[in-house]
């Protein structure tokens, strides 16, 4: 009987799901089992998607869902195409809660209010929320990670381009600036990539202020190639239309999220990327073990390269040869810890394919009103700051529309 309830419940509200709606009512508490295990996710943007946001985070949840043995086939429930809208995420999941779904994702940032308020209402499912700063103590996490390492690792790919083009003029499409330190941060550690080959370079951002509008992030990148002269076109949106318009044009670009080498094979460089599936499968076998503990066990997620939840897509062949040496010895120093982006210590690039050398030079780290962010010699700047109060940007970042 409770099957049959679960499937006409999963009917009534039509779920989207990858699969027929196999509705069963997952366990609660301590010990769910794989065979009564389901999955739900919301996404902003399609599961179809084949580049971008909502591409790496599909991608991420159904390789993590066979590393702990559960089936996409018949245990993963989604709801796509949700816009940030408060309501809309509430039906999203209310439709999921209704199909049995024990763990949550929701990838947007805008669901994070829905999604605190839905936790209370829902107390046995866990809520699990990507880029965002809220949470509880029992029931709803916050995930992200330290994307602006793999960002500045793009930025020396950026900045070998340009100066191999004698053009000082990098692009940067951005749904949002200053307003969100996740956008900002990124921007800035992806100039400092630039500069530390270039240090002429000037990272040029165009912000469109709205997420997963292609036809805004298209004309952004225009824009960028034909009155600014930008060579390179770097983005924090959703889509791969920057790396469309750059191939189209005869520039480059550095994409986010995936690999958009396919979608611009002549112009793209190299991607920041997340490997997804390293934090969907803490989060599920966490979920399926014990709930009850989940936020002991997993809290808050934030990691990096060293986690392998971020990174650099393969280097293309339209990079200039020392980049492959560069971004290896940068990468080597974030990850054993000896250096971080955001500190007092600039490092430095030269040399040609074969032997690339670094230098690092204790520097003050400037905003682009030439204030002091961090002194000379000294520590990164706090997580804290990175995530969520990062409302400047660093010289060398122009916003060309503000």
């Amino acid at each position: 009987m409770k099957k049959l309830i679960s499937l006409l419940v999963s009917a009534a509200l039509a779920v989207t799901s990858v699969f027929a709606l196999a509705g069963c009512s997952g366990t609660k508490g301590s010990g769910n089992e794989a065979s009564n295990f389901k999955v739900g996710a919301i996404y902003i943007n399609s599961q179809n998607d084949t580049a971008g946001y909502t591409y790496a985070h599909h991608h991420g949840i159904t390789e993590a869902m066979k590393k702990v043995g559960l089936d996409p086939a018949k245990d993963l429930y989604i709801v796509d195409n949700v816009p940030e809208d408060d309501e809309k995420v509430k039906q999203a999941i209310d439709q999921l809660a209704g199909n049995g779904c024990n763990i949550i994702f929701g990838i947007s940032f805008g669901y994070l209010n829905a999604m605190d308020e839905k936790a209370k209402e829902y107390p046995d499912i866990i809520f699990s929320h990507a880029t965002g700063y809220l949470s509880n103590d029992k029931n709803f996490n916050n995930y992200f990670g330290r994307i602006y390492q793999a960002r500045y690792l793009a930025g020396i790919a950026a900045g070998y381009k340009s100066l191999a083009l004698g053009n000082n003029n990098i692009g940067y499409v951005s749904a949002w600036g200053t307003e969100y330190a996740e956008t900002c941060s990124g921007i800035n550690a992806f100039a400092m990539g630039c500069m530390a080959v270039n240090p002429d370079a000037n990272v040029n951002v165009y912000e469109i202020y709205t997420w997963g509008d292609q036809e805004k992030e298209r004309q952004a990148a225009e824009l960028l190639i034909d009155t600014y002269g930008c060579c390179v076109i770097a983005q924090h949106c959703d889509s791969a239309q920057p790396q469309i318009v750059a191939n189209e044009k005869g520039v480059y670009g550095c994409g986010y999220n995936s690999d958009m080498t396919k979608e611009a094979p002549n112009a793209h460089l190299a991607a920041p990327v997340w490997n997804w599936d390293a934090y969907y499968a803490t989060a599920m076998k966490a979920a399926m073990t014990n709930p009850a503990t989940f936020m002991t066990e997993v809290g808050n997620y934030y990691e990096g390269l060293n986690a392998g939840l971020v990174d650099v897509s393969a280097l293309s062949a339209n990079c200039e040869p020392e980049t492959k040496e560069a971004v290896e010895i940068a990468k080597k120093m974030m990850v054993n810890g000896e250096w971080d982006v955001f500190s007092g210590v600039k490092l430095s690039f030269s040399g040609a394919a074969g032997s690339v050398t670094v230098t690092k030079a204790d520097a003050d780290l400037l905003k682009d009103d030439g204030s002091v962010i961090v002194a000379a010699g000294g520590a990164s700047v706090d997580d804290g700051v990175i995530q969520g109060s990062m409302d400047y940007y660093v010289k060398g970042v122009t916003q060309v529309n503000k």
